[in-house]
């Protein structure tokens, strides 16, 4: 039985969120909120990540125990193959499910996996500066959290738009961040992947246009290595677009289902989309 922890709301066909390396499912937002409109939505912490306890043996951090902790946990849940979109480390997850046929469509936004030594380097020297300053004392943190030109120095890496980013929610992200048991692990095998694979379900890759996590170049890379897939710029957000602007990317995993419905011939009613 998986001991993936979940929030579920919506109905109709199943959609699953993956959030990326350090942080939770609220990480989705209000974008949650939009999709439960035309689906059965599940946002999950990634084990080792928000309530969700570390792997238990025989699965590890590998990024493809990952993929089989996933095909277990919509197993468990009777999902049959959803639909999936994720973000950053999420996003290669997504991508990976999307190789092995796991799901019907994959949307993934900033995935981890298209880098070169110098995107690598960059991902490596943000996500340090993010793990370390969650070391700071509470009053501190909470500081940071609650104006919102501190919030805009401390979360710039992730969010083009931080300001939007609710404080008590910036908090608890903090928190997490600092907490969960695995961060290091994951980071330590997602700086080797690299996404090598071909999907075999209609897939979209989404990049923002303003993401200094996992810079813009490496939309270029994806590009040109699944020249086949659908990419989408996301202008004026950051590396989680998901908060820089929701309907946006609510629209773009909208459109990725939508136009997989046209191609089977199926009809399904989106509001989300429009």
């Amino acid at each position: 039985m998986s001991t993936i922890s979940y929030s579920r709301k919506g109905s109709g066909e199943p959609l699953v969120l993956i959030h990326g390396i350090g942080h939770q499912r609220t990480a989705w937002g209000h974008t949650f909120d939009l999709l439960a409109e035309d689906f059965d939505v599940i946002a999950v912490d990634l084990p080792g990540f928000g309530t969700s306890p570390k792997p238990a043996k025989p699965h590890s951090y590998r990024m493809s125990s990952y993929l089989d902790q996933f095909e277990e946990f919509f197993a468990d849940l009777g999902l049959g193959r959803p639909h999936v979109a994720g973000n950053s480390l999420g996003g290669l997850l997504a991508l990976g499910l999307a190789a092995r046929g796991s799901v019907r469509t994959a949307t993934a936004l900033s995935p981890a996996g298209f880098w070169g030594p110098v995107g690598l380097a960059n991902a490596i020297a943000n996500l340090a500066v993010l793990k370390a300053s969650t070391y700071s004392p509470g009053p501190v943190l909470k500081l940071f959290a609650d104006k919102t030109a501190l919030r805009k120095i401390s979360m710039g890496s992730l969010y083009a738009h931080p300001e939007r980013v609710d404080p008590q929610t910036a908090l608890d992200d903090t928190y997490n961040l600092r907490r969960s048991p695995g961060f290091f692990p994951v980071a330590w095998q997602v700086s080797r992947a690299r996404y090598r694979d071909r999907p075999v379900v209609p897939v979209t890759i989404a990049w923002g246009t303003k993401d200094r996590l996992l810079l813009p170049s490496q939309a270029v890379t994806a590009r040109e290595q699944l020249p086949t897939v659908g990419h989408v710029s996301l202008p004026d957000c950051g590396h989680v677009p998901m908060i820089d602007n929701p309907e946006l990317v609510a629209g773009a995993i909208v459109q990725t289902i939508a136009q997989a419905a046209d191609r089977a011939g199926d009809t399904i009613g989106l509001h989300a989309a429009g």
